[in-house]
């Protein structure tokens, strides 16, 4: 990706609109990887990481200026950017609307499961929240049975 912090563009709303069970307070999106993982700040001035693949949301720094300094020794860990490079050198590289996004989302990847890299619209490849939300309090290899779609009542 160009630039990790070109994101005024984009619409923190809808990006987290099947993630407000886990960011339910207003957030501010202050960047984002190649992955499609949300880097935001709330109203305090405190930087978070939302993680979409396994849906979990980190404080990663007090401030915003905090973070922008960090980010020098951080981005290989926040922003996979070794991860970023290999897909990039494979021919995925998405543009500012878009990121890589996995045919089988990464929180149901049994070690086995071909990870299977594209190019996905970055507002659908976010918008699996739900899935995450379903399974927020199981062990690790529990069994699930997951609602796709509209939730019964």
């Amino acid at each position: 990706m160009a630039d990790w912090f070109a994101v005024d563009h984009l619409d923190v709303e809808r990006l987290l609109a099947q993630w407000r069970w886990l960011c339910p307070n207003p957030v501010v999106l202050v960047a984002r990887d190649a992955f499609g993982d949300l880097f935001l700040r709330d109203s305090s001035g405190e930087i978070y990481r939302l993680d979409v693949a396994i849906g979990k949301l980190l404080k990663v720094a007090d401030s915003e200026v905090q973070f922008k300094e960090l980010v020098i020794s951080k981005r290989k860990e926040w922003f996979a950017e070794n991860d970023e490079i290999a897909a990039a050198e494979k021919g995925l590289k998405p543009n500012k609307n878009q990121c890589i996004g996995f045919a089988v989302p990464l929180v149901l990847k049994t070690s086995s499961t071909d990870h299977n890299p594209y190019i996905a619209d970055l507002y659908d490849h976010v918008s699996f929240g739900d899935i995450n939300r379903q399974i927020a309090s199981l062990t690790e290899g529990a069994e699930v049975r997951l609602v796709i779609g509209t939730k019964p009542h």
